[in-house]
């Protein structure tokens, strides 16, 4: 499959601030290489770097080097906050070097197999092979071949266990790594939870283990990573059961703990990234500069797997945020600013927030966005707010069921009456666009409580044209398809086949048409539930999972979260012919409900959810009775705060946005 990758080089021994490390040389820009690819493939400009406010350092005068990966396209990687803050915080260490590199498309891939280019970094064009860390931030698991492309074109080898003290430690990390055993051949080590501390703590590892000569090789400089908290899924045995379930996880070295723990980072305004924000120079799918307001959930959503591991809430004060704004805005000069968080209308302050931002700016071409609403967190003021500046583009809410049973079973607590009263108060004040988010394939839920979603929609047409007064407003929903996945009260539960899906919607969409009065202003956008299992499979799978992505990959898969690229078939016929020796299948990781007793393979991965809470969560799902925010009531005892030595941090301050009169 390897074409003629240069290799990165051979070692020699670097002097710096009297500490010797080994260094990999030549370590020169492959860009006389890959220039001339370039006019042959589309999007080119995505691959040439240089743009405002990158990072650009000395290679010879870094002590470690790190190349961050977003395994997804330059479009969809480069407005990664994630990604964006790392690479500021390592860049900000002298010593310390940070370049970004992200999946290259299928027409530039073929080319540089032919040429013999190495998978490249974007900010100078260096082999990613020469690196020391090469982290990858998984938002998706659908990004797990583009990983092995990655390293197959950087020339490192395929599986940690073939790796040499020459290669770079390939470090996981993001909401996916939460379970990183479908890739844990693939990967050295894995962070769990936030990364602001922990890659500051690894650098220092890995600088002290160059400075002392690298002594105990790889194996040492791995054992180091654990004592510092970082998983590494080579110290780690799994026994299976005859039927197929895991048996036991445990530690191979006497230095791996028996559990690891995630990392939370606390205080936010100790943390203002990114500071200057990259300007893109393609489009890319968010045209904004972002700021993080605050960080966890409490609602309780049982399907949200991000809320359950960024638990607990830490806000960002009302002064830290006007700072990020003003100096972000400053540094980019973008025209919008994304105030993001799971649910940013739950921030204690935002109303303050809101109008201390639209009367700073107002005047200005700057506009204001919440990405995240939810219907009982919205009013028409916080709205009016935001559009200030004239941007009044639609809105979007996401009760995710469409029956009053099924958002009780998934702690939605959204009623009808709430979004109809939402919805009418934003058509009144001139809206005529919503947007309406749902999943289909929820626990328990029956063909009825899809259909629900239809006469949902027809409600919210009918109270938009009276509150109105015209006709001419639209109202679009779009569905997804559940995915269970860990750490969430639903990772016991069993995940709804395609075939069902598909039929539901179908269902939904003729349902919907019957009404071509009320119909032909509600849009239906949906995906086949094919992608959705597939996801299912990686994202609650074992380490035998690792052999069908390989497969997959080395059968052409690439992009799988792209619809052009995505292939139903493939994994199924390589998921098929891997695990069939090991008597499980693709249903029995997907389809099949969990029984309370057994090992699930994220279980030595502690979020700090307690499992028995977890699991009383699933139980009272399955009654249809919900649970109460935490913020505004007494602990439930989920585990989070005691586990992680943690608490909510949240507002309200009583103070206000200072007022800075932009530039």
């Amino acid at each position: 499959m390897v074409a003629d990758i240069a290799p990165p080089g051979r070692r020699r021994l670097h002097r710096a601030k009297g500490a010797v490390y080994p260094e990999t040389v030549p370590v020169e820009s492959v860009f006389d290489r890959l220039e001339p690819l370039l006019p042959r493939v589309s999007k080119p400009v995505q691959y040439v770097g240089g743009e405002l406010n990158a990072t650009l350092k000395d290679w010879d005068e870094a002590s470690v080097r790190w190349a961050l990966m977003y395994p997804d396209a330059y479009e969809v990687g480069l407005p990664n906050q994630g990604v964006m803050i790392l690479y500021e915080i390592l860049n900000e260490l002298p010593d310390v070097l940070a370049e970004r590199t992200y999946s290259v498309w299928p027409d530039l891939e073929a080319l540089m197999r032919e040429h013999g280019v190495p998978q490249f970094t974007v900010d100078n064009h260096r082999p990613v092979g020469a690196f020391d860390v090469l982290g990858v931030s998984f938002a998706t698991e659908l990004g797990y071949t583009n990983l092995l492309g990655a390293l197959d074109l950087a020339g490192i080898p395929l599986h940690a266990a073939d790796r040499t003290g020459e290669h770079p430690v390939v470090l996981a990390g993001g909401h996916a790594a939460f379970n990183p055993e479908p890739v844990a051949d693939f990967v050295d080590a894995v962070v769990l939870g936030d990364g602001e501390e922990a890659v500051l703590e690894i650098t220092e590892v890995i600088r002290d283990w160059k400075a002392e000569g690298q002594p105990g090789g790889r194996e040492e400089l791995l054992l180091r990573l654990t004592d510092s908290g970082v998983y590494v899924p080579r110290f780690y045995d799994v026994r299976y059961l005859p039927d197929g379930r895991i048996g036991e996880v445990v530690p191979n070295r006497d230095r791996a703990p028996y559990r690891v723990f995630k990392r939370t980072t606390t205080d936010l305004d100790e943390w203002p990234y990114p500071k200057k924000p990259l300007v893109p120079l393609a489009e890319t799918v968010h045209e904004r500069m972002s700021v993080e307001i605050f960080r966890g959930c409490t609602r309780g959503c049982r399907f949200c797997q991000a809320g359950m591991i960024t638990r607990p809430v830490r806000e960002r004060s009302i002064e830290g945020i006007g700072e990020m704004v003003q100096n972000g805005l400053e540094a980019t000069g973008f025209e919008e600013v994304g105030l993001l968080s799971l649910s940013s209308a739950d921030h204690s302050e935002i109303g303050d927030i809101t109008k201390g931002l639209a009367d700073r700016y107002e005047g200005t071409n700057t506009g204001l966005s919440l990405p995240s609403t939810r219907v009982d967190a919205f009013n028409v003021d916080l709205a009016n707010e935001l559009s200030r500046n004239g941007r009044r583009s639609g809105l979007t809410f996401a009760p995710e069921g469409g029956s009053e049973r099924i958002r009780r079973v998934i702690n939605k607590m959204v009623s009808e009456q709430d979004l109809i009263s939402t919805v009418s108060m934003a058509y009144a004040n001139g809206w005529r666009q919503v947007k309406l988010y749902f999943m289909c394939g929820l626990p328990t839920e029956t063909d009825e409580d899809v259909l629900q979603i239809a006469a949902m929609a027809k409600e919210v047409i009918r109270a938009g044209r009276k509150a109105a007064g015209r006709n001419d407003i639209r109202c679009t929903i779009s569905i997804g398809g559940f995915v269970p996945k860990p750490h969430t009260p639903f990772q016991w539960a069993s995940q709804c086949d395609p075939d069902t899906v598909d039929q539901r919607l179908r269902k939904l969409r003729k349902t919907i048409s019957a009404d071509r009065r009320l119909g032909r202003s509600i849009g239906v956008r949906y995906h086949d539930g094919k992608p959705s299992l597939i996801e299912g499979l990686l994202s609650r799978g074992d380490r035998r999972i690792g052999r069908v992505i390989e497969r997959v990959w080395r059968e052409g898969g690439r992009f799988d979260g792209w619809n052009e690229y995505f292939s139903f078939d493939r994994w199924v016929e390589c998921a098929q012919a891997e695990l069939e020796p090991s008597g499980v299948d693709l249903d029995w990781f997907t389809t099949r409900e969990r029984d309370p007793d057994e090992v699930l393979p994220w279980d030595h991965l502690d979020s700090g959810l307690d499992k028995e809470w977890l699991w009383t969560d699933w139980q009272d799902a399955l009654d249809a009775r919900e649970q109460d925010d935490c913020r505004w009531t007494p602990c439930f005892d989920c585990g989070v705060c005691p586990t992680m030595g943690t608490d909510i941090e949240v507002g309200p301050s009583g103070r206000t946005l200072l007022p800075i009169t932009p530039a």
